[in-house]
């Protein structure tokens, strides 16, 4: 998405990268002013509500400005880079490498009142009330780059003028009541950092008989931190992106669904022998070949046997939408919060196929690469909280689907087998189903078909 405007400057917008979304989050810039792009070339990273997702640029130029710094949230539609092409983008290149003060302003477009230009890489702000405004004129964003250099001395440090912080920062200072000129920057090129934001407002420790620095201002002119918390024990983390999606739908899936949990404890040994036997197939060869793979296939096997489980709700007609195939999907846990790619028509997929979609689901989640598509349109789900050591869970529906089913850790235990007591492969599957969709006597059906095939693999043939 991008608009034209006058001297050959394109803006490229923030496009909906998903169905709906309305933001988005920069999360690294690939580009800085000044920086020859190519079309296609990827200039950033956003995240949005359910996936990280990088951004190419469609037509080739020059990088002229940044309008948001990274960690800055941005609204669909809303311009987020300017690159000069053309006979501009030629004008532009030889300035960008001559140094700040030797560059002459440049007739620029009015900008909201109280935008201010701040130190190159880190973008403008986009909003008056964020900001304070600056005393005395205000020059062009060269000048100001300029005199922010001469305010550093020879450690990096800011010894005059407005103190570098990039917005989030300014906001949580302004949160904790911090004053911004008393903070002790610790990051690049004299930049206040939430770590020195925190510091400002920890509890100070016992003083040394040392005389104090004449810099520092008098104890009465600093403010008092104005919050109900003692940041020293406390941490407090933004909720926003995959987190905040994932939130808001597991709230409204808890309070919609009206959910169901049945447990089943598996004796998985010959589960566990066949996973061995798999790895030195050389059908597999190349292919990861782990117990959560027999797992699914397990699931799509009991689904044929079972398929008015594999249903959604239609609250506006009223209705039970019974699916005729399976969009497995694969709980994964990130960085950025818990998210659930699916693999599409995993009911058509052959075992090796099966497990090579796994490793690709797998190696994407783990990368932050999950594009928003994957992410869509499943039908039911796997959640392996075994991988963390627990026996089991009581997992909640992913919106719009019938059941997911919660597996635990597999470890040795005393088991009966064949009238002694002798140790065995065990572990526990926990099912969740919406109970509109699902009564007790198919859940139960289900999930007995589901502990039957991993306890005899063998009916993986004879069932499917």
């Amino acid at each position: 998405m991008t608009t034209m405007t006058e001297g050959s400057v394109r803006e490229f917008k923030m496009p909906d990268v998903g169905e709906g979304l309305t933001e988005a989050e920069i999360l690294k810039w690939y580009v800085q002013p000044g920086d020859t792009v190519t079309d296609g070339q990827v200039v950033c990273e956003v995240e949005t509500a359910k996936a990280a997702v990088e951004l190419p640029i469609p037509y080739d130029g020059v990088v002229r400005e940044l309008h948001f710094p990274e960690g800055t949230t941005v609204d669909v539609g809303t311009s987020i880079i300017a690159v000069a092409v053309g006979d501009a983008a030629a004008g532009e290149q030889e300035p960008a490498q001559a140094p700040v003060e030797d560059v002459p302003a440049q007739p620029q477009e009015p900008k909201p009142e109280g935008r201010q230009p701040v130190l190159v890489g880190y973008g403008v702000a986009t909003s008056s009330t964020r900001r304070r405004p600056r005393k005395g004129p205000e020059g062009p964003a060269q000048e100001v780059a300029a005199a922010i250099q001469s305010e550093l001395n020879g450690h990096g440090q800011v010894t005059r003028g407005r103190p570098l912080a990039k917005p989030p920062v300014r906001k949580l200072a302004k949160d904790l009541g911090v004053d911004l000129t008393t903070v002790t920057p610790t990051g690049p090129d004299g930049i206040i950092t939430r770590e020195d934001v925190h510091a400002a407002v920890a509890p100070p420790q016992a003083p040394e008989p040392a005389e104090a620095p004449a810099a520092v201002a008098p104890a009465a002119t600093v403010p008092a931190p104005a919050v109900s918390y003692d940041t020293a024990r406390e941490t407090r983390i933004p909720v926003k992106g995959v987190r905040k999606a994932t939130a808001a739908a597991m709230v409204g899936s808890a309070f919609t669904a009206p959910h169901v949990t049945e447990f089943v404890t598996v004796d998985v040994t010959r589960t566990m022998k066949l996973v061995e036997e798999l790895k030195q197939d050389k059908e597999f060869a190349g292919l990861r070949v782990n117990p959560l793979l027999l797992i699914a296939k397990a699931l799509l096997v009991a689904i044929r046997r079972n398929p008015d489980v594999n249903a959604s709700w239609d609250e506006a007609n009223q209705e039970i939408v019974v699916k005729h195939y399976v969009n497995l999907g694969i709980a994964a846990a990130t960085p950025r919060g818990l998210i659930v790619p699916n693999i599409k028509d995993a009911h058509a997929k052959t075992l090796p196929q099966l497990a090579q979609s796994l490793g690709e689901l797998v190696s994407t989640a783990r990368e932050g690469k999950t594009s928003p598509a994957a992410m869509q349109g499943g039908t039911v789900t796997i959640t392996n909280v075994g991988v963390f050591g627990v026996d089991t869970g009581t997992p909640i529906l992913n919106p719009g689907e019938s059941a997911i089913l919660a597996v635990g850790a597999i470890k040795p235990q005393p088991w009966v087998h064949k009238g002694k007591v002798k140790p065995r492969q065990v572990t526990t599957l926990a099912l969740s189903f919406d109970h509109r969709l699902i009564d007790g006597e198919l859940g139960s059906k289900f999930l007995a078909d589901v502990a039957a095939i991993l306890e005899q693999p063998k009916r993986l043939i004879t069932w499917a």
